[in-house]
């Protein structure tokens, strides 16, 4: 090889440009490491390289295998097509709105229903050491994020696991509650979406409306269109705004509620006795129960990684700084939200408190008369806010998933009539689920026994895979032994599921939601 360079064919042209190349590219660096090219007339390519008489090439930065990997994972662009990692300009503000969106839901509402049982002290102790739980897995995560070996970018949680413990085993355990975690959670805050919009509109409208209202169905059907419209925004950066509106009332109405139950005060005849079960089987599975309760409060794990590919990363700047500043803040935020309710909620009605529906129900059952009409439809406005806005968020990685399917198949980007037909499909296939099968919550502690994991215990098993800990040290015990403690969970949950089932049964009625 001369100085003057060296001839070789031209790549194949992509449809990604070379700036999108470069900053979508799932590699640790965002500055070129190959060689500069110009090309000739000729139409052939030259690669500038001169010798070096002062060092080998295999001991230049380019010749180490860090950076050879680094070069084949930037030529891929797969990642410039996808609509988790098509942009890469996130920061800590996107992330906290994100994981804020994705991390407070309605599932909190039920959490004085675990008190209940539990009483004052174990509910306390036992909501406690669930939040710093999840918040220590969620920091394995976010650090488990870019690989320093490699220099690979593992922007999906499905994508670490496999790297990691091959795709026999992804496929075997993972990629079922990841999935339920996404698309399941889609169906869910439909059929709460559309709850709540009949809500409002019967306290908006009460007595006087002489229109025939909508059927429950037909509420659905309003809030997954509303749903669909907004899942045209093409991919996760885009929709931080929404993710930002989602925290914001779901901080809202988390608020109202308990203020509302402070301000009205306790019940007459309030109980804190932890309820009894006739048998001893009984109350193991109660108390089993109300720990799945506390456990379903928190998620968004499957979602960490994908929301931290939306942010650039190199050597010297790694995308997980921004991320855990962005974590910290919203995590403060949640504890803010989860813990007044819990305490609060248990507080106000004990007993009493409704299983169904927790929070949300108790505050329309016993305040319905007392408070303001404008203070409830906008508590069911924020409802319907922050679901509309969740559904954007947990929807994108089977909007991703789906689309990659295509880019893998074709080697081109998904065209933007395709994209919208795609992710219509997808929202109106969760309608007909929510609609189809309406005894689905039934099964919700079933299920969510299988994906308690995702949040729980991988995230241990994975650092212990990847980082290879020092035998005995603190974090070889530490992950080991969560790890272990959740995957035992997760079992004692799923027989909790399953004897809930055998022993009160479930009503099985097809399209009657």
């Amino acid at each position: 090889m001369d100085s003057g360079g060296v001839e070789v064919a031209a790549p194949p042209p992509v449809s990604a440009p070379p700036m999108q190349m470069q900053y979508n590219s799932p590699s640790l660096s965002r500055n070129p490491l190959l060689p500069s090219v110009e090309q000739g007339n000729s139409g052939m390519i030259k690669a500038n390289n001169p010798k070096s008489y002062l060092t080998p090439n295999f001991l230049t930065p380019l010749g180490s295998p860090i950076r050879r990997a680094i070069q084949l994972t930037r030529l891929d662009p797969q990642d410039a097509w996808l609509p988790i990692t098509e942009s890469r300009n996130g920061n800590a503000y996107y992330a906290a709105f994100h994981t804020l969106c994705s991390g407070i839901g309605i599932q909190a509402l039920v959490l004085p229903v675990s008190f209940t049982i539990l009483g004052w002290t174990w509910g306390i102790i036992s909501l406690t050491i669930a939040f710093i739980w999840q918040l220590y897995t969620l920091w394995l995560l976010v650090n488990l994020h870019e690989s320093t070996l490699t220099g690979m970018r593992y922007s999906r949680y499905l994508q670490l696991f496999n790297a990691t413990f091959g795709e026999k085993m992804g496929k075997l355990l993972a990629i079922f509650p990841i999935m339920y975690l996404s698309g399941g959670t889609c169906v869910a805050l439909i059929i709460i979406g559309g709850s709540s919009m009949k809500l409002f509109y019967e306290i908006v409208c009460g007595h006087e409306c002489t229109t025939t209202p909508l059927t429950t169905v037909e509420w659905y059907l309003v809030f997954t269109s509303a749903a669909v419209v907004l899942s045209q925004l093409p991919n996760l950066n885009s929709i931080a705004g929404i993710s930002l509106i989602g925290a914001v009332t779901a901080i809202c109405y988390c608020t109202i509620m308990w203020l509302v139950a402070v301000t009205e005060g306790r019940l007459d005849g309030v109980s804190y006795d932890p309820v009894r079960e006739a048998t001893n089987t009984a109350m193991i599975f109660s108390v089993l129960n109300a720990f799945g309760i506390i456990a379903f409060a928190f998620r968004g794990h499957n979602l960490t990684l994908e929301i931290q590919a939306t942010m650039p990363s190199s050597e010297k700047n790694p995308s997980r700084v921004p991320m855990w500043r962005g974590v910290k803040v919203a995590y403060l935020i949640v504890a803010m939200c989860i813990f007044p309710l819990a305490i609060v909620g248990y507080w106000a009605y004990g007993h009493k408190i409704p299983a169904n529906g927790g929070m949300l129900t108790a505050i329309y059952q016993y305040h319905g008369r007392d408070t303001s009409k404008f203070v409830l439809a906008l508590t069911s406005l924020f409802v319907i806010i922050n679901a509309v806005s969740s559904f954007q968020i947990y929807g994108m990685p089977m909007f991703d998933d789906m689309e990659s399917k295509y880019t893998k198949r074709m080697h081109r980007p998904l065209p933007w009539w395709l994209r919208s037909i795609f992710r219509a499909m997808f929202g109106y296939g969760c309608f007909f689920v929510a609609v189809a099968i309406p005894f689905l919550g039934s099964l919700a502690g079933l299920i969510g026994g299988i994906a308690i994991p995702v949040t729980f215990a991988y995230p241990c098993f994975l650092w212990l895979e990847i980082k290879k800990p020092k035998k005995y040290s603190t974090m070889w015990w530490l992950n080991w032994v969560l790890g272990v403690l959740g995957m035992i969970l997760s079992v004692l949950l799923i027989a909790a599921g399953i004897y809930v089932v055998i022993d009160t049964g479930i009503q099985v009625s097809f399209f009657k939601p």
